[in-house]
């Protein structure tokens, strides 16, 4: 590289490392530096995410190229976890969209971006700020008002050290198309301020998606921090079950201030929810999966488990019952497995495809039991029915798994990974 070589830090997220022969080995996360009271920050390295969803700190000593779209590194990455220390700052997580002054007092603007500039010592320096006059954008509006300028990064003051005056619209175009158990991921891995900032500006959707996939420590500390009325929306985007669980964390007067306020049809469901043991099939299921009538077409059946928005294990089978179609549902007959509805006519009827002997459920199951009948019959759902053979909900095997796995087992996730061996 040129002792001139520029990059501009946000344009950075997302792109593919390789090393030395040519191998792909992750993805860059964000850019690590120290930032001083005096002098410029000084760039130390990638934080860069390899296979498995672990992200490690690859220093830029050892990178050779940033150009093109790629980074070019020395060699082995240390696959050892990266864990921040105080002295260090990331500037997606943590500087962009701040709000920091002009020292010679013209007033305030946000960072939108930075650039990092390779000095003749080998350092990286930051050197230039790309900024914005006027109010800092919230959510994710793309839509920005206001004059833009490149900056020297001695201009301004305000870039070390916390401030409340930072928004997260650049954050989230940096993780925007990441699934919602990565970009739960990275929210857990940034400070409490940041996540609460990262969290809010999310719509109901995604942040419902993206709290299923946190610890419940962040969860309840996410919800509760929200605008009562903005928490109750997001519960009732979640999956019943999820939010069953969430709300069960809760103090118990601010569990019920939430149920009044969402719809009463949701409502309803959660309720039922939080009746059951937490430890009994009542407790881990769901009253959403795919519930059709006997006379509904093959076609229409994979249509709807085609939905993208449906958990796979959910996905794996429908389950066919009389009217209602909602739970509790008329008399259950049978589940019409996935791989059996693929090798059927689409204009036949799925009662004509039925399962009925792989097993179901009572409310008050154990947990144990739920196990070993799903080991037992290769099944990834089952069902829960009552006295009277009405549908309740399903049971997937990742919420049994997410049950029985000890509480931190995200935390402990990379560790069980192995690297995976490149040529």
């Amino acid at each position: 590289m040129s002792a001139a070589s520029r990059v501009f830090v946000a344009r950075l997220a997302g792109t593919q490392v390789f090393d030395p022969i040519g191998d792909e080995v992750g993805r860059v996360r964000d850019v690590v530096v120290l930032v001083r009271a005096q002098g410029a920050p000084r760039a130390v390295g990638l934080v860069v995410e390899v296979p498995g969803r672990r992200r490690v700190f690859l220093p830029l000593t050892r990178v050779t190229s940033i150009d093109a779209g790629q980074v070019i590194s020395t060699g082995l990455l240390n696959m050892r976890r990266f864990e921040q220390r105080p002295p260090e700052s990331l500037v997606l997580g943590e500087l962009l969209d701040r709000r920091v002054r002009f020292t010679d007092g013209s007033g305030e603007v946000t960072v939108e971006d930075l650039s990092i500039t390779r000095q003749r010592s080998g350092d990286w320096m930051v050197d230039q700020l790309f900024v914005r006059r006027g109010q800092p954008s919230r959510g994710l509006s793309l839509r920005r008002r206001g004059e833009t300028l490149v900056v020297p990064v001695e201009s301004v003051s305000g870039l070390a050290g916390a401030t409340v005056e930072q928004g997260a619209a650049k954050l989230l175009e940096a993780y925007d198309g990441m699934r919602p158990a990565d970009l739960a991921d990275a929210l857990h891995e940034l400070g409490d301020a940041r996540r609460q900032e990262v969290a809010s500006a999310l719509d109901d959707e995604r942040l419902a998606d993206v709290l299923e996939e946190l610890p419940e420590d962040d969860q309840v500390a996410i919800l509760s921090r929200l605008e009562v009325g903005r928490a109750a929306d997001v519960l009732e985007a979640m999956q019943p079950d999820d939010a069953a669980d969430l709300l069960h964390e809760l103090p118990e007067d601010q569990a019920a201030r939430l149920l009044e306020l969402m719809e009463p049809d949701e409502a309803e469901d959660v309720r039922r929810l939080l009746t059951y043991d937490e430890n009994t099939a009542g407790g881990l299921m769901t009253t959403e999966p795919v519930i059709l009538g006997p006379e509904t077409t093959i076609a229409t059946a994979l249509a709807q488990i085609r939905k993208q928005d449906l958990p796979p294990a959910l996905a794996s089978m429908v389950f066919v019952v009389r009217p209602p179609l909602e739970t509790p549902t008329g008399r259950f007959l049978g589940v019409a497995h996935f791989q059996r509805l693929l090798r059927e006519a689409p204009h036949a009827a799925v009662g004509t495809v039925l399962d009925t002997d792989s097993g179901s459920l009572t409310p008050d199951a154990p947990v144990g039991r739920l196990t070993r009948m799903l080991a037992a019959y290769d099944l990834l759902a089952l069902p829960v029915l009552d006295a009277e053979k009405r549908l309740l909900g399903a049971v997937s095997v990742d919420d049994v798994l997410d049950h029985i796995l000890p509480d931190d087992w995200r935390e402990h996730l990379d560790e069980d990974l192995q690297e995976v061996p490149r040529g």
